[in-house]
C-alpha cells in the first residue's frame, strides 16, 4: 500500500498540523504502508507537477492549517493543478483523508472544503481530523489527542484495505452535469508533460515573446499597422503653444501602437510623427486610454505621471513642461 501526504501549510515549527501528520505518518509506517510526505511550500514553482507523484497511489492525505481564513494558497493551487492536469482516470480510484488544524476559526469548513473538492475531482473521500489548537505544547503533551490521531491513521488504512464504498453524492452529479473544466482534450501524458512545461518559467517567458512576434508578424501580414498613423498627430499640432527660448524632443511609447509617436517642439514650430528616435530628452508609456483622456481635458500629463498610470523617464523639467505647452 502507497499513501501521499501533501502539506499545504507554511512549514513553521509551532505549525500543529505538523505535529499531526508526524504522528499519523509513524503510525501507517509501522503497519508496513509506503509513505511519501510532499511540502507544497517546497515547490512553489513546481506546484503544477505535483499531481503526477500520485501514480500507483492508494490513498492521500491532505493537510493544511488555518491560519487566519481558509485552506490556504499552496492547497488551493495544488488543487487547482489536479483539476488541471491531473489524470481523472487515476483520481477516481484514491482515497483521500483530509487533515485540517486551525490556530484561529474554521477547521471545520476547511475539512469539509477538501472533502468537496476531492469528491469533484472524482476521488473518494474518508473521514477526515479536524482540531483547534491554542496551546502547541499543550495539544502534543495530550495523550488522548495523540490516541485519537493513531486511530483515524488506522482508519484510512483499513479503509484502503478493504477498498470501502460510499453512498452517491450530489457533488459527483453536479460534475457531471454543470462543471466542465476548459482545457483540450489531452491524454494523461500530454496533461503532465503540460504541466512541466506551466512550471518552467523560462518557458512560459519565452512562449509570451514568441507569442507577441506571431502577432506582429501576422498583423504586418494582414495590412494591419495598428492605430490610424495619423492619429493624435492632429490633437497635438492644434493645441501647442510654443514657448520662447524652449525646445525639446518627446518620445510616447502608446499600448496598442507598433511604432512610438516622436514629438519636436521649437519656438518657432512642431514636429509630430510615428517612428523611433534616438536622440529624446522624454520618454513617456501610457495606453490610448489615458492619452484619450489628456486630450479630452479630463486628465493632465502631470496627474497622470503622478498616479502611475504614465511612466517616463528622462529630463523632469522638460516632462513637467507638457501641460504648459499643450493646453488640452
Amino acid at each position: 500500500m502507497k499513501i501521499n501526504i501533501y502539506y499545504g501549510g507554511r512549514g513553521v515549527l509551532d505549525d500543529p498540523t505538523l505535529y499531526v501528520i508526524q504522528k499519523m505518518e509513524r503510525v501507517l509506517t509501522e503497519l508496513r504502508v509506503e509513505v511519501h510526505r510532499y511540502n507544497i511550500y517546497e515547490y512553489k514553482n513546481g506546484i503544477s507537477t505535483l499531481p503526477k507523484t500520485m501514480k500507483d497511489t492508494d490513498g492521500v492525505i491532505l493537510a493544511t492549517t488555518v491560519e487566519w481564513l481558509g485552506i490556504g494558497g499552496f492547497m488551493n493551487q495544488f488543487l487547482d493543478a489536479c483539476w488541471l492536469y491531473g489524470d481523472k482516470d487515476l483520481l477516481r480510484s484514491i482515497y483521500m483523508q483530509p487533515v485540517v488544524m486551525s490556530t484561529t476559526y474554521g477547521e471545520r469548513e476547511g475539512m469539509l472544503t477538501l472533502e468537496n473538492a476531492w469528491e469533484i475531482l472524482g476521488g473518494l473521500p474518508c473521514s477526515g481530523l479536524c482540531g483547534y489548537v491554542t496551546d502547541v505544547t499543550a495539544f502534543e503533551s495530550n495523550a488522548e489527542y495523540a490516541h485519537i490521531i493513531e486511530k483515524k491513521a488506522e482508519a484510512l488504512y483499513r479503509t484502503i484495505s478493504q477498498r470501502a464504498q460510499g453512498l452517491p453524492s450530489s457533488n459527483q452529479a453536479v460534475k457531471k452535469s454543470v462543471l466542465h473544466s476548459h482545457q483540450l482534450s489531452l491524454t494523461p501524458e500530454e496533461s503532465e508533460q503540460l504541466s512541466q512545461f506551466v512550471s518552467d518559467d523560462n518557458y512560459v517567458r519565452q512562449q509570451k515573446v514568441d507569442i507577441e512576434e506571431l502577432s506582429s508578424m501576422y498583423r504586418d501580414l494582414l495590412g494591419e499597422e495598428g492605430p490610424d498613423s495619423e492619429e493624435y498627430i492632429a490633437d497635438f499640432k492644434s493645441h501647442y503653444h510654443p514657448q520662447k527660448d524652449f525646445t525639446a524632443s518627446y518620445l510616447f511609447q502608446i499600448d496598442g501602437q507598433q511604432k512610438p509617436l516622436y514629438i519636436h517642439v521649437t519656438p518657432q514650430d512642431i514636429i509630430c510623427s510615428y517612428g523611433a528616435q534616438e536622440e529624446v530628452n522624454v520618454i513617456a508609456r501610457l495606453s490610448s486610454g489615458v492619452l484619450d483622456q489628456i486630450i479630452s481635458g479630463r486628465e493632465t500629463f502631470q496627474r497622470a505621471f503622478g498616479v502611475g498610470d504614465m511612466k517616463t523617464k528622462g529630463n523632469l523639467r522638460m516632462l513637467n513642461m507638457l501641460d504648459t505647452i499643450f493646453v488640452f
